[in-house]
């Protein structure tokens, strides 16, 4: 990482116009816009989610990255009204998108903000499904997986019989490179791997339009990390589903998503292609993230990392709320809240002074795109040598 005292250039690109997001002709399955998530009321609220624009389009993967307590899981769970109290949703729309009818008559888009009981019910796991942190506490340890996957499939296909049900879920579990017999055993008596796999299968077991991934591979070793993501790679190209993949570890995402955006404290602040962003960043706090991975090969060097620690959320530092821990922060950072804004000629947005009013941008943030950003496949690169890039 270079130093602060790096030779720093005039930013040539100009900001687009307010409130313009870039069109990319992504045919969107799930929007997020302006959500607010507070947990607490009155002064002493924290504000975990401020004002959130996401956009999935229907079939591809976005990542959603920052540190731990940046607002990406309470992002999701709000978005799908599963947030515990004492969370509050104080503002914003979530609107689904529903697969066209089988008549090819257009579905009727859902605020899920504004959805009833009954609705809800019917979008959840049936549409929109969740493969939860820790699949040994998601998982009842008392049932055995196949008495869960009854459940679940009784629940919502009341016309399935017992058979058929047993039939569907041992499919799942083959689905995702486990074997039937493993519905007899309990969750205890499987490893993390086969826990995580077994989220994954019954998280598809209704063929949803949207998978969310609250950071399915924590606590996973690193060889069952990838076998576990080339595995729900497959599973997108062959099913068509789009998820939206949630992790602190931005390598991962680098790996696999379409797109990422990356979150803190409670905002987002910049949301790129995965190639554009890996390779360019525009933001200083992704540039950080990108480069707290020490490089596989080449030379030995000092790793900085990304000094102190995120800030309590019920009490802000004015301005721009990265500028205490940024090495390139200028005097307006102090001063004014930074808005999630589209560059010019390009398709990526950021929340950075550094990239307005004619600013002096550092180098590392003004490195050029890719010229190709290739689509995301199943497979998954090393891209482990690279990360000293």
């Amino acid at each position: 990482m270079s130093l602060p005292g790096a030779s720093a250039m005039t930013s040539p690109g100009s900001l687009a116009a307010p409130g313009a997001a870039p069109d990319r002709g992504v045919d969107p399955v799930l929007e997020i816009r302006g959500l607010c998530v507070d947990y607490g009321f009155g002064d002493d609220a924290a504000h975990a989610v401020a004002d959130c624009d996401l956009t999935l389009g229907r079939g591809r993967v976005l990542g959603l990255a920052g540190e731990s307590g940046s607002g990406k899981s309470t992002l999701a769970m709000a978005a799908i009204r599963l947030l515990r109290s004492p969370g509050v949703i104080t503002g914003g729309e979530v609107l689904f998108h529903p697969r066209p009818a089988s008549d090819g008559e257009p579905a009727t888009t859902l605020d899920l903000l504004a959805a009833g009981e009954q609705e809800l019910r019917a979008i959840r796991w049936s549409e929109i499904a969740i493969v939860l942190q820790s699949a040994l506490n998601a998982l009842n340890p008392v049932s055995t997986i196949g008495a869960q996957f009854d459940e679940l499939l009784a629940t919502h296909r009341p016309g399935l019989g017992r058979a058929s049900r047993r039939d569907r879920a041992g499919d799942l579990l083959e689905l995702v490179g486990m074997t039937p017999d493993r519905l007899r055993s309990y969750p205890h008596e499987m490893s993390g791997g086969m826990r995580q796999r077994a989220m994954i299968a019954m998280a598809l077991a209704l063929d949803p339009q949207v998978m969310i991934l609250d950071e399915p591979t924590t606590a996973l070793d690193v060889v069952t990390q990838r076998e576990i993501l080339e595995e729900l790679m497959g599973l997108r190209d062959r099913l068509g589903f789009a998820a939206l993949f949630i992790t602190h570890d931005l390598s991962l995402l680098v790996e696999f998503a379409d797109d990422i955006a990356v979150m803190y404290a409670g905002r987002l602040m910049e949301r790129a292609p995965a190639a554009s962003l890996f390779r360019s960043p525009r933001l200083p706090y992704t540039y950080g993230l990108l480069h707290c991975f020490p490089p596989m090969h080449g030379e030995r060097h000092r790793m900085d990392g990304i000094p102190g620690s995120p800030p309590d959320l019920r009490d802000l530092p004015p301005g721009c709320a990265f500028h205490p821990r940024c090495q390139w922060a200028i005097p307006r950072c102090r001063q004014d809240v930074p808005k999630l804004e589209p560059l010019t000629g390009s398709h990526r947005e950021v929340a950075c002074w550094l990239h307005r009013d004619n600013a002096t941008a550092p180098p590392e943030l003004m490195r050029p795109d890719p010229a190709v950003a290739q689509p995301r496949t199943a497979a998954v690169s090393d891209t482990s040598a690279e990360r000293a890039v």
